[in-house]
């Protein structure tokens, strides 16, 4: 009996019990997310005792706080001045080499506009089509500064023109150091050409040609670009830049201004926020901490910054860049298949990223406060639409136990996030490696086990035949474990199966060869009786012991006859006959021998050759039509057929009668094994017949079927023979 074969087998439970072996990495996940969390910790300390001794060294210096010298922020007028690390080109007609410093640009516009110097009480036009953007960084000794422009109408100086406030024009007003008088300067280009600027007096006359200060005017679509230098040396605390704009190409009147100030006098004229020599020189030593460190005052007004915010990664790691050999796959594998993987829960860090409070004249946060308060605080903040987190430590500076500024040290935490990153990849590499290590060994094990129980399970298999005889038997294992054990016990309970089912085989002929003898014995016995009795009453008992000797004597024919035609088989030479004459022969002698019993057939009318011997598949019809002749219930004829299905000979030999159970379709051919009933037994059966048939069948190289007939109630016995050609 074969059962269903479960799809779930011991290579699969093995596989997925080492599944549960991926605990590990989780483990190692949360161990590492864990170590960041010490790490941090400790990038916060150190964060902080960076700011500490900087605010150190700021203490008890008063001075570098003068308020004369930083009046409060006013982000409207005040132009902060960004450190530029690489020169600045004036004359190639763009501003692509300000680069990124562009995010940091002012606006002023509509809310920017000027009141006249000379009527105060009037203002210019609000004109909400004119507005500028403006930069200003520093640079070896000089501020750079540009303006993007935006005015409807271009409007240049007249070549034959000597005055320089009839057009467009920029003016530059400076409040120089140790000075207390404003100075103009004016640049007003006769078209889009180099500057030419001149210094002028607060009412534009007595124009004087300046030139420390340098650059360059564009004409763009939309209005002018101006690129300008300026010497530090011509500077002062105080700063601002102002935008004319003329509209009536006739009158040439100005009709409104756009300023960095609300008016050009020494009160509200913005402050030029520059570092203090004093705090560069002492903040440069602290340069190397990979961090941005800033100054505030106490108003939180940014005074210094050193550093950038996205190189400061506090904790540096860089890949080792001594030559490694990568395999192509394994590279294509990391960064193609496994990397992508990862990162669907790690986060990347990147630094491409700005941080708008560097752009700002001023800082806050909770960490500042409580800096003012005078207790060392920090802070972590994550940039909006980014994932960077910035670590933020302030730190106050004293002056007289009094809290005058802080310290604020910046880092962001891409370096600690790339350390975890390489962290986690190593130990997904490893754990990955060693799970398919693992589960390649477990699933080679599971193959070696599974290939050993199918091999037993085959070896089992082939044991006993279809016809149910032992013909094979296990071979033994060599090895101590348990399948091996279970090996040896099937290969000894096999043996001793054996050697019970031979005495079985043998056991018919061996009683039927002792059993006549005394049968004989007895038969005579009682017919002599039968010579010498005189009374009719021992002539009864007499009759019925000689029938039942001679049914004795049918079972011991029956009991050694298929251990005759074995033996017949094994020296009988096969011949070309032809199949249809003989089952033709069979069919009118079984019309003679069961008058009472009809007979149909349906043959080719061709010769029909096979190799064989007649007289066996004569016996072998003998015996089907026996059965049919038993079964019928003589509704219809019992029909013999024969036809030619392309290579082979098909007989079949049907009747209508009972069906066949469906657990007996496949042992009616087993030796001893019958399906008729109590009332079915007038002559002793011993359920061989259908086992002589199939040996007849197998000596000729067929094969045959019984099964239940689909048309009528009843059953069909089916035999295919192989065709002889020459």
């Amino acid at each position: 009996m074969r059962f269903f074969k479960n799809p779930i087998g011991i290579r699969f439970k093995l596989v997925f019990l080492s599944s549960f072996l991926l605990v590990i990495p989780w483990l190692g996940y949360l161990y590492i997310l864990e170590m960041e969390n010490y790490l941090r910790r400790g990038q916060e300390q150190i964060v902080l005792g960076t700011a500490q001794a900087l605010a150190t060294a700021l203490n008890e210096r008063p001075e570098l706080f003068d308020e004369g010298r930083y009046a409060p922020v006013r982000n409207s007028e005040d132009l902060y001045v960004y450190p530029v690390f690489n020169p600045l080109s004036l004359n190639d007609g763009t501003l692509n080499d300000w680069g990124a410093y562009q995010q940091y640009e002012a606006v002023y516009d509509i809310n920017d506009y000027l009141r006249t110097e000379l009527n105060p009480s009037r203002y210019y036009n609000e004109d909400d089509s004119l507005s500028f953007k403006t930069m200003v960084g520093s640079h070896n000794g000089s501020l750079y500064a540009y303006f993007k422009i935006k005015d409807k109408t271009s409007i240049y100086r007249s070549r034959d023109s000597l005055s320089i406030n009839r057009s467009d024009f920029l003016r530059i007003t400076v409040l120089p150091e140790g000075s207390e008088t404003i100075r103009h300067y004016v640049v007003s280009p006769h078209e889009p050409e180099f500057l030419y600027p001149f210094e002028v007096n607060t009412d534009f006359s007595d124009p004087r040609h300046e030139e420390r200060i340098s650059g360059q005017w564009y004409e763009t679509d939309n209005g002018y670009e101006v690129e300008l230098q300026i010497p530090m040396s011509m500077l002062g605390a105080k700063l601002g830049f102002a935008f004319f704009d003329v509209d009536d190409q006739d009158l040439r009147n100005v009709e409104s201004v756009v300023a960095t100030y609300g008016s050009a006098d020494i009160q509200n004229l913005g402050f030029l926020r520059l570092p203090t020599p004093e705090l560069d020189s002492i903040v440069a030593g602290m340069g190397y901490t990979n961090s941005r460190i800033q100054v505030v005052d106490r108003s939180g007004r940014v005074l210094l910054t050193e550093g950038d915010i996205q190189s400061a990664t506090g904790l540096a790691l860089e890949r080792s860049e001594s030559p490694v050999f990568e395999n192509a796959i394994i590279k294509f594998i990391q960064e193609k298949i496994l990397n992508p993987l990862y990162y669907q829960i790690l986060t990347n860090p990147s630094k491409d990223f700005i941080d708008e409070l560097y752009s700002s004249v001023s800082r806050e946060g909770s960490h500042l406060d409580s800096a003012f308060q005078g207790i060392p605080n920090t802070q972590f903040r994550t940039l909006a639409d980014t994932q960077t987190r910035l670590l933020e430590a302030a730190y106050p500076i004293l002056v007289n136990n009094e809290v005058l500024g802080a310290v604020v040290v910046d880092q962001n935490m891409n370096g600690l996030r790339t350390f975890r990153n390489q962290a986690l990849e190593t130990l997904f590499n490893t754990m990955l490696g060693v799970m398919v290590a693992i589960a390649f060994g477990l699933f080679l094990f599971a193959s070696r086990i599974s290939s050993r129980i199918r091999g037993l399970r085959n070896q089992a298999e082939g044991i006993i035949d279809d016809s149910g005889f032992v013909q094979n038997t296990i071979i033994s294992s060599k090895n101590s474990d348990e399948i091996g054990d279970l090996s040896r016990s099937f290969s000894n309970i096999v043996e001793r199966l054996t050697q019970y089912t031979s005495y079985l085989e043998n056991m018919s002929s061996r009683l039927s060869h002792e059993l006549r003898t005394p049968v004989a014995v007895v038969r005579s016995s009682i017919e002599n009786l039968g010579l010498t009795a005189t009374d009719s009453e021992s002539g009864v008992y007499i009759a019925r012991a000689e029938e039942g000797v001679s049914r004795l004597n049918l079972i011991l024919t029956h009991m050694s006859e298929a251990t005759r035609l074995e033996q017949m088989l094994q020296t009988s030479e096969k011949e070309r006959i032809d199949l249809r004459a003989v089952i033709y022969g069979c069919v009118e002698g079984y019309k003679l021998a069961y008058p009472t019993i009809g007979f149909s057939s349906e043959l080719d009318n061709a010769e029909i050759d096979i190799n064989g011997v007649p007289e066996y598949i004569a016996q072998l019809l003998d015996k089907l039509v026996a059965n049919a002749v038993e079964f019928t219930d003589g509704r219809e004829p019992i029909r013999i057929d024969c036809r030619t299905l392309r290579d082979h000979a098909v007989v079949s030999v049907s009747n209508s009668g009972s069906y066949l159970p469906e657990s007996m379709k496949d042992r009616l051919f087993e030796s001893m094994v019958s399906v008729r009933s109590q009332e079915q037994q007038k002559q002793p059966h011993l359920g061989i017949g259908l086992h002589i048939a199939r040996l007849i069948v197998d000596f000729h190289g067929g094969r045959i079927k019984v099964g239940n007939r689909d048309d009528i109630r009843g059953v069909v016995v089916t035999i295919i023979l192989p065709r002889f050609y020459r």
